[in-house]
């Protein structure tokens, strides 16, 4: 009876300690698996990221290359791009909206991001343009000359206060007044011809090319990317250099990924394509 009872006393603790080993394996083993997975959803690095780039409407033809461009030399980032006029991003970023990049038509809407604390780091400019006059292929008003948007039933198509095209625009136009030939109201009378203010730049050119309006002041750039309208040459000593320039957003969730995408577009691969598209380096 006893010889029957220590081999069941052996049995049953031989068993206990299987059990017991059995669970060392497994809380040792939910470490080691779950290490790999918290090293992967950690934070992003510059080469593996999804960023938000928000772009002045008169570069979404760029951002358009760049983005396939840019995804080929990085496998695992993903870039979304959001195309407006540039004062209409930079409202949306003060007001939070997600954006990683914002890439400027102008100097002006970067800065309002940096002296508000909202960019990490100073602006970096990336681009030049300069302007000219569109109008349609047809060209119904007969417009050959800049003095011609000053004409007595011309519709001159603009875009709103804010955006910066308009604010070259502007001086364009002043710069054109002060031209020998020009009549002394030129300002004030390509202003009376204004028929309406568009969003942005490219909404410009879309109503050129509809035959809705008979001329616009828009970048040398979105003219080259339309076959549908002809241009009228601007005086050089007229003309007004536009500067582009862009930041890291400071609220980005992937702050080095952004980073690094920055310096890239400012640098040679990214001033092929924008040269591509007939901008300028940067002055």
């Amino acid at each position: 009876m006893k010889a029957r009872l220590a081999a069941l006393v052996s049995v049953v603790l031989f068993a206990l300690a299987a059990c017991s080993n059995a669970g060392v394996f497994l809380s040792a083993s939910t470490p080691v698996s779950a290490a790999p997975t918290t090293a992967t959803s950690g934070s992003p690095t510059a080469a593996s990221a999804a960023l938000t780039v928000y772009g002045a409407a008169s570069l979404k033809g760029v951002l358009d290359k760049v983005k396939t461009t840019y995804e080929a030399a990085n496998p695992g980032t993903t870039l979304t791009i959001s195309t407006d006029s540039s004062t209409t991003l930079e409202t949306q970023i003060e007001q939070g909206a997600p954006a990683d990049v914002f890439l400027s038509a102008d100097t002006t809407n970067p800065k309002k991001l940096v002296d508000k604390g909202l960019a990490a780091g100073a602006a970096v400019t990336f681009a030049g343009n300069k302007l000219t006059i569109i109008v349609p292929t047809a060209n119904p008003a007969a417009i050959t000359s800049p003095k011609d948007l000053a004409k007595t039933g011309v519709k001159v198509i603009a875009a709103g206060d804010a955006v910066p095209i308009t604010k070259y625009a502007t001086k364009l136009v002043a710069n054109l007044a002060k031209e020998s030939g020009y009549p002394a109201d030129f300002a004030a009378t390509y202003t009376a011809n204004i028929a309406s203010k568009e969003d942005n730049v490219k909404a410009i050119v879309a109503k050129i090319e509809l035959g809705e309006g008979d001329a616009g002041i828009v970048y040398v750039t979105d003219a080259k990317a339309s076959t549908k309208v002809t241009t009228v040459d601007v005086p050089d000593a007229a003309n007004v250099p536009a500067t582009y320039a862009g930041v890291v957003v400071k609220a980005s969730k992937n702050a080095a990924a952004a980073q690094a995408f920055l310096t890239w577009f400012a640098g040679p691969d990214g001033q092929a394509i924008l040269g591509s598209f007939g901008f300028l380096p940067p002055s």
